[in-house]
């Protein structure tokens, strides 16, 4: 049964340091904001500060949209439920020989770990080739006795993952049926449910991935939910999958690799929603927080998208998410020096605690926080620095840590924090532009996060980024995207054909399967939609190569003339190499159903009784400052008694609850009627 989404809805995202809220009211216009400290141990204790930080009344909400790192966390740091893998014989070893990689791309030596090991991979005797004929049936007893030695050993987790399911999954459906009778859980993953494409290594780890978190995410999902209902909550939870749409926490677990990295991608969507509403559609956004830094590209409003992503080395998880790129780079990022006697930055972090040194919670290693506060960029009263911590002391740490070993002076030092951190993120930000065949100077820079503002009218300079977006709440971003998403399927069909041997109305017939299933899951929510769309796109290489180029579709029925055209001018975009005396091969069709919930008015994050008649009004005075290599004297304005058609001239420094703003010499901010700050950046030396 689906009902209006028009009651009290919070969305909460929860990132490495903080755990973020918003909650609307659309009756009233209310809007409650909340940031507490994440608890990693129990991510759901975090939830529920940040509600009660806002005063939340669970009973009178209606909607929670929750964004969790609960899945990332687990991969990346290789916190994994105990997962057995059955598969065809002779191919145990798959998710171990990869293809043929090295983690350091020219290093002679280097490490990997396979994500199940390989005592818990055991071999069946089945097989089909890869047209889905019937080779070796399946040893049904095989199954039995290999789900035996599993939980035997263990195992609270399994993956059936045989050779060509893709092209037909009747002995993996089977073997499905088999242990559901025998496993002691719900927590049976089948490869080709979750990807169905032809690399065997890909699916395998994919599928791998899904069943070694399914269990941790169907623990933490219930312990949310059930301290949810204690405090009151009856409504529904939601939860953010990494392409950028939502899917119940009733369901969530049951495809839990598509929720790795859904936190990042909370945030892209609501810098695509805000850059529509602002009119700047074309976006690299640059999410920089307390542990690392998280950039991405949006075109037209709509982020890409990518099913070929590999978060870690050997790591690919090839569902669709948004396509989001990752530094070591945060306010909490540890700089020291090495035995070589450079400076480094990241990727080591003080987390929320003990946090930077200014935090004053017993942190003793110099930080990016601690660089920015010594130049002057934050205020020691608004951070709050207490536990007995002063600037002396910072500086002493930062003179003996690093200015020494450098043979510079401390506020040197600090500064090439700075410039290492920027560099760092700059590099990320071509990762998703430049290494893509799209030059950043074409787009805007939307910056949020805890400690993004401070950092990109910097980094803009560098890449030669025109404009910066600053939305109006850009600490809490991330739990705004919570709040826009849409709902949303995606799905993937191998075809794997030269586009000359398709057969006529095969491309139609599987655009119109996927798009029904979409639609049908999507009426199956609790949440009604108030429209669907479609989004049309194909996976396709030239023959004879191995890795995959996106092509989108502007409608479902391309002729194969069209399909060969489009695949060459997405070729040559991308590389500025014509290839036209090569067939093209249709590997993937890929279909996303969304289902769209009513937008949310941006005008609503800004307080209009807070603002001033003048920006002089808003100034709250004036701090040195340590920008270009000097010490300058600059003004501090307190954003929310900013007029909305504000305009600043740098330098100067603009804080606010979340974020702190920093502007270079000669920059231009200008207010907009939904609180955003756009600036145009000044031509120069990067600050």
């Amino acid at each position: 049964m689906t009902r209006p989404d028009h009651g009290q809805m919070a969305g909460i995202d929860v990132g490495g340091t903080f755990t973020d809220l918003v909650q609307l009211d659309p009756a009233t216009g209310e809007v409650k904001l909340a940031k507490v400290p994440s608890t990693l141990d129990n991510q759901a204790f975090g939830v529920m500060g940040a509600l009660e930080a806002a005063g939340s009344d669970l009973g009178a909400l209606d909607l929670i949209v929750h964004g969790t790192t609960t899945t990332t966390n687990a991969v990346l740091e290789r916190k994994l439920s105990r997962t057995g893998l059955i598969t065809t014989a002779g191919f145990r070893d798959v998710l171990e020989l990869g293809r043929r990689t090295r983690p350091q791309a020219y290093g002679m030596t280097g490490q990997f770990t396979p994500i199940i090991p390989r005592d818990l991979r055991l071999e069946v005797a089945e097989r089909m080739d890869a047209d889905g004929n019937v080779l070796v049936p399946l040893d049904e007893d095989g199954i039995a006795r290999a789900a035996k030695v599993l939980v035997d050993a263990g195992c609270v987790s399994v993956v059936v993952h045989f050779l060509h399911a893709y092209a037909n999954p009747a002995h993996e459906r089977r073997a499905g049926e088999i242990l559901r009778g025998l496993w002691p859980n719900d927590h049976i993953t089948l490869g080709h449910a979750i990807l169905s494409e032809a690399r065997e290594f890909e699916r395998g780890v994919t599928a791998a991935v899904n069943a070694s978190v399914q269990p941790i995410l169907a623990r933490y999902i219930s312990r949310l939910t059930g301290e949810l209902e204690r405090g009151g909550y009856r409504g529904d939870v939601l939860v953010m999958n990494g392409n950028g749409g939502m899917v119940s926490a009733q369901t969530v677990a049951d495809e839990a690799a598509k929720t790795v990295m859904s936190g990042p991608a909370s945030g892209v969507m609501a810098a695509a929603f805000t850059g529509r509403a602002a009119g700047l559609p074309d976006l690299i956004t640059y999410d920089m927080g307390g542990t690392s830094t998280d950039v991405a590209m949006v075109r037209n409003a709509e982020p890409a998208v990518s099913n070929e992503i590999e978060i870690e080395y050997a790591m690919p998880i090839h569902v669709p998410m948004v396509d989001v790129r990752t530094v070591g780079a945060g306010g909490g990022s540890i700089a020291r020096v090495t035995e070589a006697g450079l400076l480094q930055v990241g990727p080591e972090s003080a987390g929320a605690d003990p946090g930077p040194i200014c935090y004053g919670r017993g942190g003793r290693d110099p930080t990016i926080s601690d660089a920015n506060l010594l130049l002057g960029r934050l205020d020691p009263e608004k951070l709050a620095v207490r536990g007995g911590v002063s600037l002396a002391e910072i500086e002493t740490v930062f003179d003996e840590r690093l200015a020494r070993p450098l043979g510079v002076s401390v506020t040197d030092a600090a500064e090439a924090v700075i410039r290492m951190a920027n560099t760092t993120m700059a590099g990320a930000i071509r990762m998703v532009s430049l290494s893509l065949g799209a030059d950043p100077r074409d787009f805007a820079l939307f910056a949020f996060g805890g400690a993004g503002p401070l950092h990109a009218v910097a980094l803009a300079r560098e890449l030669g980024i025109p404009r910066v977006l600053i939305p109006a709440r850009p600490g809490v971003t991330n739990a705004i995207g919570c709040a826009v998403a849409d709902l949303r399927h995606d799905f993937v069909t191998t075809v794997n054909r030269p586009i000359d041997m398709l057969d006529p109305g095969e491309l139609d017939d599987i655009f119109d399967a996927q798009t029904v299933q979409g639609e049908r899951m999507i009426a199956r929510e609790r949440i009604a939609a108030t429209g669907i769309r479609h989004v049309h796109s194909v996976d396709m290489q030239f023959v004879g190569q191995t890795h995959l180029l996106r092509v989108e579709l502007d409608h479902p029925n391309p002729s194969p003339a069209e399909l060969q055209s489009l695949f060459e001018t997405a070729y040559f975009r991308r590389f500025r190499v014509r290839l036209d005396r090569i067939r093209a091969n249709l590997v993937n069709v890929n279909t996303s159903v969304i289902g769209s919930r009513p937008p949310l008015d941006l005008a609503r994050l800004i307080d209009p009784a807070g603002r001033k008649a003048t920006i002089d009004a808003a100034r709250t005075g004036t701090r040195d400052l340590r920008i270009d290599g000097t010490t300058r004297e600059v003004a501090v304005y307190w954003r929310d008694h900013l007029p909305l058609d504000a305009m600043i001239e740098g330098p100067a420094i603009v804080e606010q609850m979340d974020t702190t703003l920093l502007l270079g010499v000669d920059d231009v901010a200008r207010g907009d009627a939904q609180g955003n700050l756009v600036i145009t950046v000044a031509e120069g030396m990067a600050p």
